[in-house]
């Protein structure tokens, strides 16, 4: 295939998917969230979303013209080891080794197999040639290089099967905000967006905030209130009774809305159910703190240039790599 038409398939997914009917996408949601319960009908709908918003004809054609893709003579077999925190999160991998002409041999994560193989079902329906670039495989022996996602502790496993092998292998990432204190009701709103949506499983869900003062938090935590319905999911909500009860138990300062707890903490990742705060003293001394976790953090979220907007974490771009490593860049040279 040449690269245009693998394009052109991809275009024409995002396409699907925002003309599905509601029986078709009502269907798809219940069945993902029949297979995990984290998987609630709208964070399915959502990375449904975010996935067309990656697919439109001028987002693909700028993304990929820094590349030189051709029609590979001899396809390399590229193990993918998805990840299935949240709904689709290994789509991006996936796209990027068939728009690269190489085969995708995948290994999906069970958390996630409903989605992913919908979307693998349907980029074949529109172009059948692209079934022989895609293989399911509970096993990756053998192949010519691995993309590998998952925690410290399953990239040490990775790095043991895999490293001999060109690779690509991501551990644990997680995303902070920086509040300078001149942020208003509507920016609190949307940072709830990069707190809550997929319940905070995500990399790039904020687990962390650096605040100017403590007499933002209460100010933040009323805004976020509009989030409340978060706290009914039984499995979130059951995180947030455990933790709360921890901290009342060994009588830890917090603070609680009923339904998300803010605790003064240096660590970066927060358990579900709560959001982690530290208050900086001056912007030179965060952004030399925020260099030092760069390879901890997926991406900052705040009002300043060069930041994520407010609500816009979750909707990263196509060429908005996990980890800042150019996995197309990684394929083509291969």
């Amino acid at each position: 295939m040449k690269p245009a038409e693998r394009i052109s398939a991809f275009v024409k997914l995002g396409e699907t998917i925002d003309n599905l009917s509601f029986e078709q996408k009502d269907e798809l949601l219940w069945r993902a969230e029949n297979n995990n319960n984290w998987f609630t009908k709208e964070s399915v709908e959502f990375a449904l979303q975010g996935i067309s918003f990656m697919l439109s004809q001028e987002k693909l054609d700028s993304w990929l013209s820094i590349y030189e893709l051709s029609e590979v003579q001899t396809p390399k077999s590229i193990g993918l080891m998805l990840a299935g925190n949240i709904p689709g999160v290994g789509f991006h991998d996936l796209m990027c080794v068939i728009l690269a002409g190489h085969q995708a041999v995948v290994k999906l994560s069970s958390s996630d197999e409903v989605l992913m193989k919908w979307l693998l079902n349907k980029l074949i329906e529109i172009d059948p040639r692209l079934e022989s670039q895609v293989r399911i495989k509970d096993m990756l022996k053998g192949m010519d290089a691995y993309i590998a996602t998952g925690s410290d502790n399953s990239s040490r496993y990775f790095n043991y099967y895999f490293g001999k092998y060109p690779h690509v292998i991501r551990q644990n990432r997680t995303s902070v905000a920086v509040l300078k204190g001149d942020e208003t009701r509507e920016d609190y709103v949307n940072l709830g967006k990069d707190i809550f949506q997929y319940y905070g499983l995500g990399c790039r869900n904020v687990s962390k905030i650096f605040v100017k003062t403590k007499d933002q938090l209460q100010d933040l935590l009323g805004a976020l209130e509009v989030y409340a319905s978060v706290g009914a999911h039984h499995k979130y909500h059951n995180n947030y009774d455990y933790n709360k009860s921890i901290y009342l138990v060994n009588l830890e300062d917090h603070l609680d809305n009923g339904f998300l707890l803010l605790k003064d903490s240096e660590d970066l990742v927060s358990p579900i159910s709560v959001l982690y705060y530290e208050v900086y003293s001056s912007e030179e001394e965060l952004a030399e703190k925020l260099d030092g976790l760069k390879e901890k953090i997926q991406c900052v979220v705040g009002n300043a240039d060069g930041l994520v907007p407010f609500g816009a974490a979750q909707t990263p771009e196509p060429w908005e790599y996990a980890d800042e490593v150019d996995t197309m860049a990684f394929l083509v040279e291969l």
